[in-house]
């Protein structure tokens, strides 16, 4: 009996788990806009990197 409750705690782990996941999924959908904001800052990223130090307005 007490090796059947050590087998209980695994599967109550991969239930919740499921759970967690499922949640997880579920929140990352509705996010909207999400990819379309992340590449533009990727290329705003990649613009600022391309410049040379004299395209920048920073003081000398």
């Amino acid at each position: 009996m007490g090796a059947l409750l050590w087998l209980l705690i695994p599967l109550f782990a991969a239930i919740a788990a499921a759970i967690y996941a499922g949640i997880a999924a579920r929140a990352g959908t509705r996010k909207t806009g999400g990819d379309v904001a992340e590449l533009a800052g990727y290329a705003r990223f990649r613009e600022a990197m391309e410049r040379r130090p004299h395209d920048s307005d920073a003081a000398v």
